[in-house]
């Protein structure tokens, strides 16, 4: 039974944190277990930056993003897993704009293990993660902040290192770089950085994001606190009045905890609560998941 619990903590450490997909974290599914992953996550916020300038929403009033996604993770070897997953997202504020909703983009994932040094007072490792992701349908990416995506192609990779001592502490930190394709927009000209541009494609800038994690495991029972941070590596601000726009230099730093609960065999409990602290052409938003986590073992019938 004990066992059993672990693979479920594997599988629920999807979402610790506002960002912390398995892609992200330091857990690794066995050989031949699959996990799959549901989970709802809420966002809003009434205040955003505007470039710097820290500015009410007086024209949307509360801005609400909700989301359902679904995730799968199966362990090709214990050193290497292959994710995938894929978010339905819709928006929503107080005001007469009407946001979207819809399926948004399918991303897939390898995750490998590249190192595990044990010792008496713990395990310490290092993983590497690389990624691609493309949208699923033709949603509208010039309506920011309602539109439920840009419509860029991606690709990432990322470093994982953990430490966890064998009383179940932990600490882990990882750090990537995403590539994002130009969008193509509805129009034929647009300005940028003060430049006007008669085109309809649009360069989107690339992110480098980092999270840190402090936190304790046992065999029913996870809890940890997060430190989110992601910024674009270029780009110009919202100007000022105006809607924000793909090119926009993004950037903000988000805290918050993470905890689950296994209830029975390789079915878990969790949720999170995290809060933008500070950033940059964003919403200062609030966001709260809960979700349920399931594994099984597709090669044995134990």
């Amino acid at each position: 039974m004990r066992q059993l619990y672990l693979l479920a903590a594997l599988c629920a450490a999807f979402i610790s944190g506002a960002s912390a997909q398995s892609p992200t974290d330091a857990l690794m599914m066995p050989k031949g277990v699959i996990c799959i992953l549901g989970q709802y996550t809420h966002s809003s916020w009434d205040e955003y930056w505007e470039g710097t300038n820290k500015r009410s929403n007086l024209n949307i009033g509360t801005y609400t993003n909700q989301n359902v996604m679904l995730m799968a993770n199966y362990g090709i070897t214990d050193k290497l897993n292959v994710l995938a997953g894929l978010p339905y997202i819709w928006t929503d504020s107080d005001s007469y704009f009407e946001g979207e909703s819809g399926a948004q983009d399918f991303s897939a994932w390898l995750k490998y293990q590249a190192l595990a040094l044990e010792s008496g007072f713990g395990t310490f490792k290092v993983q590497a993660t690389g990624g691609v992701s493309i949208p699923v349908r033709d949603y509208v990416p010039d309506f920011l902040p309602f539109s439920i995506g840009i419509q860029s192609k991606t690709a990432s990779l990322r470093a994982i290192l953990n430490y966890t001592t064998k009383m179940g502490l932990y600490a882990t930190v990882q750090a990537g770089h995403t590539w994002r394709s130009n969008t193509t927009l509805d129009r034929d000209s647009y300005l940028y950085n003060g430049q006007w541009y008669e085109t309809d494609e649009v360069p989107v800038p690339n992110m480098i994001d980092a999270t840190g994690r402090l936190g304790y495991i046992n065999s029913k029972l996870q809890a940890e606190v997060f430190l989110d941070y992601f910024t674009g590596t270029d780009g110009d601000d919202i100007r000022y009045n105006d809607m924000p726009f793909p090119t926009n230099k993004m950037q903000a730093t988000t805290a918050g905890v993470f905890a689950k609960y296994f209830i029975w065999k390789g079915l878990a409990l969790h949720g999170s609560f995290g809060q933008v602290l500070s950033g940059r052409n964003v919403g200062q938003g609030t966001m709260y998941s809960g979700g349920v986590t399931y594994f099984f073992n597709l090669t044995k019938s134990e």
